[in-house]
Parts: C-alpha cells; sequence; structure tokens
C-alpha cells in the first residue's frame, strides 16, 4: 500500500472516530449512525484528492458533525 498523505490520514482518522462513536449509541440504533456515517463519506468520494480547500472544509465540517452527534443527549440519527 502506498504511503498515505496527511489529509488522507485525516481522513482515515475522522472516519474511524464516527465508526468508534457508533460503538458508544444504544445497540438498537447503531446500525442507524453507522450507515449515516458511511454514507456521508461515500458522497464526498469523487473529491478530487488535490482540492484541498474542498477536503479539509469536508473534515472541519464532518468533525462538527461528529462532535454533535457524539453528545449523550443524541440516540438517534433518523
Amino acid at each position: 500500500m502506498a504511503r498515505l498523505s496527511g489529509l488522507q490520514k485525516e481522513v482515515l482518522g475522522l472516519y474511524r472516530k464516527c465508526l468508534r462513536e457508533c460503538r458508544k449509541k444504544p445497540e438498537a440504533t447503531r446500525a442507524h449512525f453507522k450507515a449515516f456515517a458511511r454514507t456521508e463519506f461515500e458522497k464526498n468520494i469523487k473529491v478530487d484528492k488535490r482540492d484541498f480547500s474542498a477536503i479539509e472544509f469536508l473534515l472541519r465540517k464532518g468533525s462538527r458533525q461528529l462532535e454533535m452527534y457524539a453528545s449523550p443527549g443524541v440516540k438517534d440519527i433518523r
């Protein structure tokens, strides 16, 4: 596997954090959180890897969303 750039590592790190947060949610709604995270990342899979401003924006947006959905008050995402 090729070496990953800093942005690629950040994107993978954010995805892993999302999946870790899914495990903290109730068993009944865990699949909803996992599916949401997957679809959010799949929506932006076609972004050009050289479009740094777009990737950085999506990373910031994803981090804010993760922070919001990680709060204990959020029980389901649907």
